[in-house]
């Protein structure tokens, strides 16, 4: 499995990648390889507001429905239109094409609490 270091990751399996004041959100490899093969992306939160740990949308597979947590507080500025008519690409790149929103931070201090890569690795025994 795969676990960027330059990214962080939620207890949720969310992974957040920061670039400057923004942050891109998606699910780990480890949470879409247990979810299976990803049928729909659900997220219907553009621009507006979100708590850290507040649903934002949901992802469905073949098997099961999730939930999707934001993993920080702020603005969802962009939501990813590939998924729309490609929501395999979370199954085949979760870290690149298959990213799910674009976000603003509100609150910095959350980004302390969010995992290291070899955190999020012991978290899910990988």
């Amino acid at each position: 499995m795969n676990f960027p270091e330059e990214l962080k990751y939620t207890k949720d399996h969310e992974w957040v990648r920061i670039e400057g004041d923004v942050a891109y959100v998606g699910i780990t490899d480890f949470a879409q390889r247990e979810l299976g093969d990803i049928v729909y992306v659900d997220i219907d939160t553009l621009d507006k507001d979100v708590a850290r740990e507040e649903v934002f949308g949901t992802v469905e597979a073949v098997k099961t429905v999730s939930d999707l947590f934001s993993p920080l507080s702020g603005q969802v500025l962009e939501i990813n239109d590939k998924l729309d008519g490609s929501p395999e690409l979370v199954n085949s790149d979760p870290y690149g094409d298959g990213w799910m929103i674009r976000m603003s931070i509100s609150n910095e201090a959350e980004l302390a609490e969010l995992l290291s890569a070899d955190a999020y690795r012991e978290l899910v025994g990988a």
